[in-house]
């Protein structure tokens, strides 16, 4: 604002100058003008063109906007108060209360209405005007250093409600970070870890009852300690991989995955481990491959896909699964599918989070990070579980996902979908309504 002042100011004085230079007299008058002209011209110029540069030593100095004042009075003796250089005074006051405050636009306001009345007074008698105007620009001199005043407090408080809002928002950036990486650790620790070690109490409480026993068997029980060895081993690895993981360029640069390798070499184990056959199937042709995928945007896929294949392994009673993925169009589809009981209807992702199941919970919550959609129900299978991601593939290509979304959640239902909405408090599921695939859905209907 004070640059507009001086680029203003800029303007009036060139316009008055050449009046001011007719009216004043042959030799040092004209020479005194002219260097009046030239210095206030000058100090404008500067002022306008490099205010982030001088203007904090025009704050730090108000006797420089005094001298200015002064040099900006010979023009206007000169002129006359008719010119635009009438204009340029009334500017003075302004620009102090801009820049000092209501002191400085009292102290300035007083100064620049002595010396325009002063010029009148220096009027020939013929040309002098009535009372009433010459205290006119006077009056607006004092109008203009109170609007200044005002015009800065209003800043000054703007500047800090800026700021405050500023501060609170920071705030509560970093609280949504630290929720969302505190959920972001239970979804790895309750898919990679928790699991294991589960398994390891389970190995570890077998092999004591074995030993326990009144004639324990010695293959069996070194059975079951190669067993925990084993388990403990494997829960040793995936610390490793994730706090591996937490340390990872998750850049642009970083190096892509090949989704379908990593998905089959998962199943295989998991058909290796459990004795529940899988298989897996293209659904587009098979000799193209899939497109290599962010790092992020592929572990979130795999982690779905495999806490699919758990949660048939444990709670479906299922005796087949099927995993299929595949390109329609610009998305990339992986669905995994299994003969099971299915989900209990009624059952919400609010009721198993307070139960302590968070495996449903961390599916809906991988999709929405990675920016996919997900279906979990029947859909269009005569019994059991289909779990579908729906994954954008330009974006997904290029851009590295967002923290997950945390907390609320949608309602899981015996037989409908949820589409097109973003993850949600609990409600009631609707029938299944595509909408834009960069929109994250969820419809559980299996835990």
């Amino acid at each position: 604002m004070c640059r507009q002042v001086f680029g203003f100011r800029l303007a009036m004085i060139v316009l008055a100058a050449p009046a001011a230079l007719l009216n004043a007299s042959p030799g040092l008058g004209v020479r005194l003008v002219g260097a009046a002209v030239v210095v206030t011209f000058m100090v404008s110029y500067v002022l306008f063109r490099d205010w982030e540069r001088f203007g904090p030593l025009l704050l730090r100095h108000p006797s420089l906007l005094a001298a200015d004042t002064l040099f900006g009075s010979l023009p206007l003796v000169s002129a006359g108060p008719d010119t635009t250089l009438a204009y340029v005074s009334v500017c003075t006051p302004l620009l102090a209360g801009l820049v000092y405050g209501w002191r400085g636009a009292a102290c300035f306001a007083s100064l620049q209405s002595l010396i325009l009345l002063l010029v009148h007074a220096t009027l020939q008698a013929d040309q002098r005007a009535g009372v009433a105007e010459s205290l006119l620009l006077p009056g607006l001199c004092v109008v203009t250093g109170a609007m200044g005043s005002t015009l800065r407090n209003l800043m000054l408080r703007y500047g800090a409600a800026t700021q405050a809002l500023t501060a609170v928002q920071a705030r509560l950036a970093a609280t949504e970070a630290v929720h969302a990486e505190r959920a972001r650790l239970a979804r790895e620790m309750h898919d990679s870890v928790a699991k294991t070690l589960y398994g390891v109490a389970l190995a570890a409480d077998g092999l004591a009852a074995t030993a326990s026993a009144g004639a324990p068997d010695p293959a069996r029980v070194r059975r079951q300690a190669d067993l925990v060895s084993r388990s403990a081993r494997r829960a040793a690895a995936e610390s490793r991989e994730l706090l591996e993981d937490l340390r990872r360029d998750d850049s642009p640069a970083a190096p892509r995955t090949d989704l379908w390798a990593q998905v089959t070499s998962r199943a295989t184990d998991f058909a290796a481990r459990t004795g529940l056959p899988v298989t897996c199937r293209r659904t587009d042709d098979p000799r193209t491959p899939l497109p290599p995928l962010a790092a992020p945007l592929a572990r979130h896929l795999l982690a779905i896909a495999t806490e699919a294949l758990e949660n048939a392994h444990r709670h479906a009673s299922a005796t087949r699964v099927e995993l299929t993925a595949g390109v329609e169009g610009d998305l990339l589809r992986l669905s995994v599918h299994d003969d099971g009981d299915g989900l209990p209807s009624g059952t919400t992702l609010d009721a198993l989070r307070r139960a302590g199941h968070f495996g449903l919970l961390g599916m809906v919550e991988r999709a929405a990070a990675a920016g996919a959609r997900i279906r979990i129900g029947r859909g269009g299978n005569a019994r059991g579980t289909e779990v579908r991601v729906e994954l954008p593939l330009r974006p997904a290509q290029s851009a590295v996902p967002g923290q997950a979304a945390r907390s609320g959640q949608p309602a899981l239902s015996g037989q409908s979908a949820v589409s097109g909405q973003p993850v949600r408090p609990a409600q009631s599921a609707g029938p299944a309504q595509p909408s834009g695939p960069a929109r994250p859905d969820a419809t559980p209907e299996k835990a």
